[in-house]
């Protein structure tokens, strides 16, 4: 597992964790993905500080989901739009 990445806490249902030097912009973009999934009863971030905190989500799943498979497969649909919108916008220009 990448240091950056640190899990605070894991339950069953339940996942929160923090990625070092990631943005509001990626912690937001990860929340809206993941909301889209049925299995996800929620996903939420916090920023104690806009300039120095960094974000911390937490994500609780239903119907016996384990939140890092859902968190994995948001993750890859993030890069997956990312890799997307990139294309497009060097077509663009």
């Amino acid at each position: 597992m990448d240091e950056n990445f640190k899990i605070i806490e894991e339950k069953t249902l339940e996942l929160t964790f923090s990625v070092e030097d990631e943005s509001h912009g990626v912690f937001n973009a990860l929340r809206h993905i993941l909301m889209q999934n049925p299995d996800v009863e929620y996903a939420v971030y916090n920023i104690d500080h806009p300039l120095t905190g960094k974000p911390e989500m937490t994500i609780k799943t239903k119907r016996g989901k384990r939140p890092r498979i859902v968190l994995k497969q948001a993750a890859e649909e993030l890069q997956k739009e990312s890799s997307e919108f990139k294309k497009l916008v060097d077509e663009a220009l």
